[in-house]
């Protein structure tokens, strides 16, 4: 599990096509070389990864992950090529501040930015989700977009938006986004769970 708070903004090194579909993924990080454990999991743009390897190469440290075909069509990983910046985050641990909500690193599908108008302290993007997602979308629940933990300020049919102060436009990979991109989405869980109640009453 995470926050979505982002702790590192990660670049991709490399990336490798391997047997059975697979895609190893190379990622240059600033957690140090003894914290990236094998078998560790890795939140990548909201994505969780698994830890198959690491090093250290010009000063620098990265970890290698593998991306199964699932993954691969229904997220952004595809997409990455090497120089690409990514959020990333490390798991929760019991006794942790949990300053976003509880994230589980397992994308349900892609939105896409409809807008972006940029204010004098902040950011407004406009989004659309995916319709068959979009109810699980409430005004001031929470949502994970390329894993940043963030709260929803309107929702208007499948389009909501979210305000993004300068500290994340800064940190994240946020301040690079523009109309037309599209990003990982993880509904809230909570909200899903509500929505199944409803269902099967």
């Amino acid at each position: 599990m995470f926050t979505g708070i982002v702790t590192d903004l990660g670049e991709i090194r490399s990336v490798e096509a391997r047997a059975n579909n697979l895609s190893r993924l190379t990622i240059y990080t600033c957690y140090p070389l003894a914290e990236l454990i094998d078998g560790a999991s890795i939140a990548c743009n909201g994505v969780c990864l698994t830890v198959v390897d690491k090093g250290e190469e010009g000063g620098r440290t990265f970890f290698a992950a593998d991306a199964a075909a699932e993954t691969l069509a229904i997220t952004t990983v595809g997409r990455w090529r090497a120089g690409a910046r990514i959020n990333l985050e490390r798991p929760l641990k019991i006794g942790d501040e949990l300053g976003g909500h509880l994230v589980a690193g397992h994308v349900d599908g892609l939105a896409t930015v409809v807008a972006r108008d940029d204010m004098t302290e902040m950011a407004r993007f406009t989004l659309r989700a995916p319709h068959d997602l979009a109810r699980f979308v409430a005004p001031k629940g929470s949502v994970a977009l390329d894993g940043v933990s963030l709260t929803v300020n309107e929702v208007k049919g499948d389009e909501f938006t979210v305000l993004i102060i300068p500290h994340t436009l800064t940190v994240t990979t946020f301040g690079a986004l523009k109309a037309g991109d599209t990003i990982n989405l993880e509904v809230d869980t909570m909200a899903r769970y509500a929505a199944r109640l409803m269902e099967t009453r």
